[in-house]
């Protein structure tokens, strides 16, 4: 990825009002593609082109109530903390979870 989108991702992060949720860290083994690939696509999205068409498929970092703090960390309002959570446990990918305050 960019360093410029991962900053990018920070930097609008922070002009959001203080909220309450979860800051979630993971760790995946990079020599495991498969979990790391869906990973990568279930948390960055993904773009896809076909036939001279471009497809984007928003990841989760993209959604409202969710703020990308850096590399394998995130931070999640109650309401999606769920999903994310289903998510890395279907896939068997480590992780923890933090209450946190942001803002």
């Amino acid at each position: 990825m960019p360093r410029k989108s991962t900053l990018r991702r920070v930097r609008k992060g922070k002009i959001r009002p203080r909220e309450s949720g979860s800051i979630v860290t993971w760790d995946v083994d990079s020599a495991d593609q498969p979990s790391a690939n869906r990973l990568r696509q279930f948390v960055y999205g993904n773009v896809a082109r076909s036939r001279g068409r471009v497809y984007r498929y928003p990841g989760f970092v993209e959604k409202e109530g969710v703020r990308y703090l850096g590399q394998s960390v995130l931070f999640v309002r109650p309401q999606l903390l769920s999903e994310l959570i289903a998510f890395l446990e279907r896939n068997a990918i480590d992780h923890e979870v933090t209450p946190a305050t942001m803002g």
